[in-house]
């Protein structure tokens, strides 16, 4: 893991983005490829661009001018190697045109004080188009915490890729705990992704849990709660928008997870 994505863009989860980019590249001794977008402004159906959408769009590119002047002074005293590239278009494709390279595309889950831009929506179409994992972080991120990471195992394909793609952040916890609800774990067992993660020097404990009634989002949250994980790793599937695994753990995770979310489909 060495091609980091960091999304760019003025909003309020940027600082949380930036924040576990850099302590990801610093931690695996990366890059951090900065794709900085202006959107395009929002035209309702076929209407044609006019006076008002320009002035929007050049409102956009001053504030994202401005933005890249902060940032690039900001990176330019910082230990890690960086690089930088503009992009006008849609959010996600342009994440997606840029990430055939990358390892690791860092991106927020929902934010919570402003619609725009829908980053759960943006998370779910990104997930679903790329083969690299999606580190999706809580706007209040305030650091990136290697220590503890919760692996949400159902068995699945998408699950066993989610892990395949957080082996080396894992290298780097101290402790590791692969966590399943009885009821949803099929395909490949548990104990054979323990296996896995032995080859690679990582020792994790099994954690197998009753659903009794409840969600598996909510088992995750409590579980995640009550052993102090430091971030989750979970499969998630998409084919269009977004489909979840779990019975519908990763869109719910999406809008309220307090804690770093590293997803593969």
């Amino acid at each position: 893991m060495k091609n980091i994505l960091l999304l760019v863009h003025e909003d309020d989860g940027q600082e949380a983005r930036l924040q576990a980019g850099l302590d990801i590249v610093r931690a695996v001794g990366g890059h951090l490829s900065c794709i900085d977008v202006t959107p395009y402004p929002v035209v309702a159906g076929d209407a044609v661009v006019g006076f008002g959408e320009t002035v929007v769009l050049l409102d956009e590119r001053d504030s994202e001018a401005k933005n890249k002047a902060v940032l690039t002074d900001r990176l330019s005293r910082e230990d890690v190697s960086w690089s930088w590239a503009d992009v006008m278009g849609e959010m996600a494709d342009s994440v997606l045109d840029a990430a055939d390279l990358a390892d690791l595309i860092i991106l927020n889950r929902a934010l919570d004080g402003y619609p725009l831009p829908n980053m759960r929506d943006i998370v779910g179409r990104i997930v679903a188009r790329t083969s690299a994992a999606v580190l999706a972080v809580p706007e209040t991120c305030e650091r990136f915490a290697f220590d503890r990471a919760l692996v949400a195992w159902d068995g699945g394909r998408s699950a066993a890729a989610a892990l395949r793609g957080a082996v080396p952040l894992l290298a780097l916890a101290s402790e590791v705990e692969l966590f399943t609800a009885a009821e949803d774990e099929a395909g490949t067992p548990s104990e054979q992704a323990a296996t896995y993660l032995s080859r690679h020097g990582i020792h994790a404990v099994i954690r197998t849990l009753d659903k009794e009634g409840r969600r598996a989002d909510e088992l995750i949250e409590r579980e995640s709660a009550a052993w102090r994980a430091d971030y989750v790793v979970m499969g998630a599937y998409g084919h269009g928008r977004l489909r979840e695994t779990f019975g519908g753990v990763t869109r719910r995770m999406l809008t309220d997870s307090r804690l770093p979310l590293l997803l593969r489909h």
